[in-house]
């Protein structure tokens, strides 16, 4: 089964957001549990936790078709100490989040090294950060998102996934969450169905298809190796419809949630449609 959806919103508590998921057509979503753009927020009231559970049983929407992402101002791998304890202690409260409203996952961007350290050491630090976030939670995975490599962030390459995830403690609790833009902008070509082909069967050689939890499925403003991180409507991109396509009829991606981050909202619901139809052609 293809889970395929959007990152909603959460306007008004998280609450709303399995409404706003089913009225675009979806049978995934993605949401943010607090405001992306601010270090602290008010707690999760119990009233819009118990709306939340109830509203997503309602919808069928199981934990494995959700897809929570953290704020944009963490960095696990801040080379700074004040900082990182920062970020840590940000993240510790979003897997909170998520625990709090029976979630099992948490998708994040692995970090930057802000050129004071170097990739291996920005690495290594994300992966610690993991651990002690794991060490004070249960039952949410941490996702980690792949990166366009702008600027000094990490996680562009699979072998950096492949290496926070072997210094991950418990890796029953670490997954990974491929943009398709995100690799495209990195220099992965998705262009064709062979060159699909080699960029998954190196995924899976590198980090693994049991490691994959989620994906943000986008076109690319950017061309192949640009770096930059410009979602583009699904099809008006450099990517082109291919490898929609190849995902959609690919069943190494069924049983997670397919996430549009596409730029035009009010695209989504024919986005949506269009990649159903892809699952359903012959």
């Amino acid at each position: 089964m293809k889970y395929i959806g959007a990152h909603v919103s959460a306007g008004g508590g998280v609450e709303n957001t399995p409404r706003n998921a089913s009225a675009i057509g979806a049978n995934a979503f993605a949401l943010f549990t607090k405001n992306q753009r601010q270090w602290s927020a008010a707690p999760l009231s119990a009233t819009s936790i118990e709306a939340f559970r109830t509203r997503c049983a309602e919808a069928g929407f199981s934990p494995a078709q959700i897809l929570p992402h953290d704020s944009y101002l963490i960095n696990l791998g801040n080379p700074e100490a004040e900082p990182l304890e920062k970020s840590r202690r940000a993240f510790l409260d979003e897997m909170q989040r998520c625990e709090q409203l029976g979630l099992d996952r948490l998708n994040f961007h692995p970090g930057a090294h802000l050129g004071k350290i170097s990739e291996e050491a920005c690495l290594s630090r994300v992966a610690e950060s993991i651990n002690w976030a794991l060490a004070s939670t249960k039952g949410v995975t941490a996702v980690i998102e792949n990166t366009a490599g702008q600027g000094s962030n990490i996680g562009y390459r699979f072998e950096h996934l492949a290496r926070i995830i072997e210094q991950v403690e418990d890796r029953s609790r670490v997954g990974v969450c491929i943009d398709t833009c995100h690799a495209f902008a990195a220099g992965y070509d998705l262009t064709t169905e062979r060159s699909c082909e080699e960029v998954f069967a190196a995924f899976d050689r590198i980090v693994g298809f049991e490691y994959l939890r989620g994906m943000h499925l986008n076109d690319s403003m950017k061309p192949l190796g640009s770096r930059v991180d410009r979602h583009q409507s699904l099809g008006e991109g450099a990517l082109g419809w291919t490898v929609f396509r190849y995902i959609m009829k690919d069943r190494r991606f069924d049983g997670i949630p397919l996430i549009l981050e596409t730029p035009d909202e009010s695209r989504w619901p024919e986005e949506i449609r269009v990649l159903r139809s892809m699952v359903e052609e012959d």
